[in-house]
This record gives C-alpha cells, sequence and structure tokens, in this order.
C-alpha cells in the first residue's frame, strides 16, 4: 500500500486504474434477482442445484460446442504441451479436459469455480487441482500461468473489468486468454429461434430428463443472460483497457464467440 491506495498489480499506473470502470455484463434480471448485490448468491444457488444434471443439459444445448471443438479452440488460442492452463468457471470440466488432451498431464490445468456442487461433478472427470474461488478473486499468485479459459460463463462475473484484471494479474507475461461465449443472434428470426429453445424445449426437455426444477429455470436463465449481455464491441473495449494486445474476436456457427487476447511480454 501507498498513500493509502491499492498498489496496481499490473504495473500500467494510475491513468489505467482510472479509466477502468465497472462494466457488468447485462443488467439486473428482475425475474430472477432483485438487486445487483443478490446476484452472486442466485447465481450460486442455480448452478449448485443444477450441477449433478449439468453434463446431460450440455450436450442438448452445446450447439456443436462438443470435445473435437473445444480441443481446437484451445490449440487455435495458444495452448501447448509444457504451458500451465487456468480454466476459469471450470463447470463439470468440460473445457478443462479439452485442456487435459492437448497438455497431456492432469497437473498443467487448474481449475476454479464458485459452485461446490459443479467442483465435485468435475472431480468426477479431472484429477488435476480445483480450486473454489471467482474469477473477481483469484486464489492464485501474480504472473503464475501461461495461459486462462473461460468457457461459456462470463455472463455470470459481477464486473468485466475487475474479472479482466484479475486474468491479466496471475497470467505471465507474453500469456494469452481464450473467452468462449454464445452470441445473441443478430436477425429477428434467428433470435426468435435461439429463445425459443432456450426458453421452452430445453426447460420441457430439462424436466421430462431430469425432474430438476434448477435444470429447468437454467435454460430460462442462460437465454435471458444471452440477450440481455453486453455487445462484443464492449467485451473487447474492457479487454484493451485492461492492457491486452492482440485483442480479437472470432465467431463460430454464427453462435460462438471466442475472445482472444494476450498479455504483453515484459
Amino acid at each position: 500500500m501507498r498513500d493509502g491506495r491499492r498498489e496496481d498489480p499490473h504495473g500500467r499506473g494510475d491513468a489505467a486504474r482510472d479509466e477502468t470502470t465497472a462494466t457488468p455484463p447485462h443488467p439486473v434480471l428482475e425475474q430472477y434477482y432483485a438487486r445487483a448485490d443478490d446476484r452472486q448468491s442466485f447465481v450460486g444457488a442455480l448452478f449448485d442445484g443444477a450441477a449433478r444434471h449439468y453434463n446431460r443439459i450440455g450436450r442438448m444445448l452445446d450447439f456443436g460446442s462438443g470435445p473435437w471443438y473445444r480441443r481446437d479452440a484451445l490449440r487455435r488460442a495458444g495452448l501447448r504441451p509444457g504451458m500451465r492452463l487456468l480454466d476459469v468457471a471450470v463447470g463439470t470440466g468440460l473445457v478443462a479436459r479439452g485442456a487435459v488432451d492437448i497438455l497431456g498431464k492432469p497437473g498443467g490445468v487448474i481449475g476454479v469455480d464458485p459452485s461446490r456442487g459443479m467442483l465435485q461433478e468435475a472431480r468426477k472427470a479431472l484429477s488435476g487441482p480445483l480450486v473454489q474461488g471467482r474469477a473477481e478473486a483469484l486464489p492464485f499468485h501474480n504472473g503464475r500461468f501461461d495461459m486462462l479459459s473461460m468457457g461459456f460463463a462470463l455472463r455470470h462475473v459481477p464486473d468485466l473489468a475487475v474479472a479482466f484484471r484479475e486474468y491479466w494479474r496471475v497470467l505471465k507475461p507474453g500469456g494469452r486468454i481464450l473467452l468462449l461465449e454464445v452470441v445473441r443472434p443478430s436477425s429477428p428470426v434467428s433470435r426468435w429461434l435461439v429463445r425459443t429453445h432456450f426458453q421452452r424445449i430445453l426447460p420441457l426437455m430439462a424436466r421430462i430428463s431430469t425432474r430438476s426444477e434448477p435444470a429447468q429455470l437454467l435454460m430460462k436463465f442462460y437465454w435471458d443472460t444471452i440477450d440481455q449481455c453486453v455487445p462484443p464491441e464492449t467485451i473487447l473495449e474492457v479487454l484493451r483497457r485492461t492492457g491486452f494486445v492482440a485483442v480479437d474476436r472470432h465467431v463460430f456457427y454464427g453462435l460462438i464467440n471466442e475472445y482472444v487476447a494476450a498479455k504483453p511480454p515484459q
């Protein structure tokens, strides 16, 4: 601490700190929780409740983002044997398993997730380290990882700017990030089709196959977070504002956004 202010772990100075403003990924969704402060407790309870059904649900909505796609996305983003990867919001381990396949050793992938229920499910598929924690307060030392991934969970962080500062902090100089997210369809027809799939078809399938209320609610919540998410340009701008370089976005199948960026080498 200096002069009563927290030191910037990124070494980017006061100007970079001052220009970083709060950027929630979507507004308060009052049909699920009343205030922004209630978001985390709602999301945590929802994922804990749906955790044991999550893989079954995932197969219903992956839109082609199966195991081969995740491995390919990680390779294209720069993951190579010998690296150490942090998978944020590891969930049941779907992205992390693809990373283990590439790295060839379970210990090269560390998973972190706020949901105890999701971590319990991930443990069934992963033998590497799993840690309970949040994107906005990662429980790791500075400069520990060569790469960081996050699969379809960026919409659930409270503040993009805070999360991205943490990503910067735990990456080594030259480290890379890969963020996978679902695209909000641009055309009204496509948007209606995807909304109907999430809001009606998937909840019905979840009710029949799991008889789980949290699993049904999760599908509806997913769509509303996708529909209300900030535009891709905002995510790219916050990444740049944080200090990342080589910031880019690739769209696959018209439904998946891949955000990639790098921490500059020293």
